[in-house]
């Protein structure tokens, strides 16, 4: 096999992608968190993408400490799950606890009386736009009449899409859309099965790192306080075990800022997220995501702001996603990050 060829690099890639992916097919694959076997741990589910990256490394770094900085001693246990509504579920059922969820999807959630509470955010960022690289695509008003792939009509991508849509004077009713797992997005662009695609990363730096992709657009140059991934408990967690919620969301903002310090720090991260207890993804991927460029997707600034969920919501509503306005008291917990505290990420 030609290993300079890019479809044998995709092909290569995206075996990658789907070997951790099919790991997380089960909702309950978990990776311990701590290094005693016998300890009590809380269950947070998340996805293998970069979105949820400060995950992984708030519960490595949790692990490594070798203290519970809790009252009940209680350290952190991450799930890999396979998409959203597999999380949607473990969360409804009370099989976990605690997840990153997607921000509309919480809201939804709450008007159909699910006791839930984001108590932080996760990332800033994150989300491209792909077309071919061999494509003469430059703006949205080209894309009318194509077929352009989301990974769902609760995912935030798909808001971003409808607000550049938006700008060229048009709607979603000027394009196919079609939903697809994230991870067969990219062998179907290649395939010119889609004209373009719309998701978080690592699947768009799949596809451009192995040649026959290019962003179209970025939230990082579009949407700079963007968010879709957030921190999501159970309100029964949250009364009966106050101290356990404030160490994780300590741990997830303090991730964040040590994330956002340099390359040093992402690298270690990368390490990390591509282990199989993690991600399990091929590091050079994720590693693409973090230098390609840095803000790709931030970390650092963690602030839960009204009005920027309220956009949100008011975004999700106008989609279609959301049939009535959300208070945000209603399904946010501003609590903890109003009381969190620093701590070491030692990784």
């Amino acid at each position: 096999m030609n290993t300079n060829d890019p479809q044998a690099a995709y092909f290569r890639q995206r075996r990658q992608l789907l070997k951790g992916m099919a790991a997380a097919s089960l909702p309950f694959g978990l990776a311990s968190c701590s290094p005693a076997e016998d300890s009590k741990l809380l269950v947070v589910g998340g996805l293998p993408v970069t979105c949820n990256l400060t995950l992984p490394v708030a519960c490595a770094a949790h692990s490594l400490a070798g203290v519970q900085t809790n009252p009940q001693g209680i350290g952190f246990q991450y799930s890999k799950y396979s998409g959203w509504p597999e999380i949607k579920e473990s969360l409804m059922t009370g099989r976990i606890q605690a997840a990153y969820m997607l921000a509309p999807l919480v809201m939804d959630l709450t008007t159909k009386q699910i006791p839930l509470k984001v108590v932080s955010l996760g990332h800033r960022s994150g989300a491209v736009i792909m077309v071919r690289t061999d494509s003469d695509y430059q703006n949205f008003s080209q894309l009318k009449g194509k077929r352009i792939a989301i990974p769902s009509r609760f995912a935030v991508d798909f808001l971003f899409l409808r607000k550049m849509l938006a700008q060229e004077g048009m709607t979603h009713t000027d394009i196919e859309i079609v939903e697809m797992p994230p991870p067969d997005m990219p062998a179907a662009l290649y395939a010119n099965a889609v004209d373009a695609y719309c998701t978080g990363e690592p699947f768009g730096a799949a596809a451009q790192k192995a040649g026959y992709a290019r962003p179209l657009r970025m939230t990082r140059d579009e949407w700079r306080n963007y968010i879709c991934c957030v921190l999501t408990v159970r309100e029964e967690l949250i009364q009966s075990q106050p101290e356990v919620v404030q160490d994780l969301v300590n741990h997830v903002m303090s991730a964040g800022a040590w994330l956002d310090q340099g390359m040093v720090n992402r690298e270690k991260a990368v390490q990390i997220a591509a282990g199989r207890q993690f991600f399990n993804q091929d590091p050079n991927i994720i590693r693409f995501v973090m230098e390609n460029p840095e803000d790709r997707v931030t970390y650092g600034d963690m602030r839960m702001i009204k009005d920027e969920f309220n956009e949100l919501m008011e975004l999700s509503i106008a989609a279609g996603t959301l049939t009535k306005p959300v208070a945000f008291e209603s399904y946010v917990d501003e609590t903890f990050v109003n009381n969190a505290k620093s701590v070491a990420i030692t990784v």
